[in-house]
């Protein structure tokens, strides 16, 4: 059996679906290049292909969320987490006639928490004058699955809104209103937008340009107004600082790391890393291909994070994945 395996090689993966359309493009390209090898993904939800990854149905998985210590407790054959890119999670929304919307940093945590639900309320109105409100409900649309988009969301909200913090909540899944709309991983909650008329979504910012979808410009922590886009991204992330830590009981080091509410003038409030999960310990074959894959993500596959709505990895962090790769044996 071992030269048949040798010739062809499948590798399963699954997870966020935030970084799916860059993961793809990659993993088909990789699969091009490399003889006898397929690189298939699945974009489940995080929550979905952490648990594939703890019950060993996969040969990696891919997180926003990254692991909790208790996760990584589960995996006997050890954990490599490694930031293979960055995105950025914008408001997306359906209003007629309004191709430009400001939304104040009092006032979107106060729309996904439910408290302001008209268009026109007078919050958002002063934000933008000279632009026609409608008298509409607001229409929340969140996700229905364990994600890791939304843990980077209310992850930020819980860092702006103490209220929003302890009413909704922080996580992968949290407590939304009971009137929001639920949808399935960002491409369920980006057809829901778009097709609901007063909707307005969480997405990651490369499935907002891909279906040409409006963006609100937010107001961050300086006070300025940010649009999503690939230099306000970098400056949010330029702010992250790595743990010195190893992972738990590991010698593998914690490559975990969030910006919940970047300072910088520039920067736009809500960017994240997103992460690739890896065994440690495993088929010689497989580690040698899966550490393979990641030198061709962080080469080749960062040239194509801009024009597909992604940031690409600080050179920085490239050093520390170079690094922690080589632990994949």
């Amino acid at each position: 059996m071992a030269p048949a395996l040798a010739q062809e090689l499948r590798l399963t993966g699954s997870g966020a679906s935030f970084p799916f359309p860059i993961y793809s493009t990659w993993f088909k390209d990789f699969s091009k290049q490399t003889q006898g090898v397929t690189v298939d993904y699945q974009a489940k939800g995080s929550g979905a292909g952490i648990q594939d990854f703890i019950n060993n149905t996969v040969d990696f998985a891919a997180s926003d969320a990254a692991m909790t210590d208790e996760e990584i407790a589960k995996v006997k054959q050890g954990v490599v987490l490694l930031p293979m890119t960055a995105g950025e999670i914008v408001l997306s929304y359906n209003l007629a006639g309004v191709n430009e919307l400001k939304l104040p940093r009092d006032v979107y945590p106060d729309i996904f928490s439910g408290k302001i639900t008209k268009w026109n309320d007078p919050k958002i109105a002063a934000a933008n004058p000279g632009v026609k409100l409608p008298d509409q409900n607001i229409t929340v649309v969140a996700r229905s699955d364990s994600s890791g988009t939304t843990y980077v969301f209310t992850n930020h909200l819980s860092a702006v809104s103490a209220e929003f913090k302890s009413t909704v909540g922080q996580g992968t899944t949290v407590q939304w209103p009971k009137s929001f709309v639920k949808a399935p991983k960002n491409d369920g909650v980006t057809a829901t937008v778009k097709q609901t008329p007063g909707a307005i979504g969480y997405i990651e910012y490369g499935y907002a340009i891909a279906t040409k979808q409006p963006m609100a410009i937010l107001q961050n922590k300086a006070g300025k107004f940010v649009t999503p886009g690939d230099e306000s991204g970098k400056a949010a992330l330029a702010s992250a600082e790595f743990p010195t830590k190893t992972l738990p009981g590991s010698d593998t080091p914690d490559l975990r790391v969030w910006v919940s509410d970047p300072a910088g003038e520039q920067a736009y409030p809500i960017a994240t890393f997103t992460w690739m999960l890896f065994y440690k310990d495993q088929d010689d074959a497989k580690a040698k291909v899966l550490r393979d894959l990641v030198e061709y993500s962080l080469t080749k596959g960062q040239t194509m994070a801009p024009k597909m709505g992604y940031i690409p990895l600080p050179d920085s962090v490239v050093a520390r994945v170079r690094k922690a790769v080589t632990l994949i044996q």
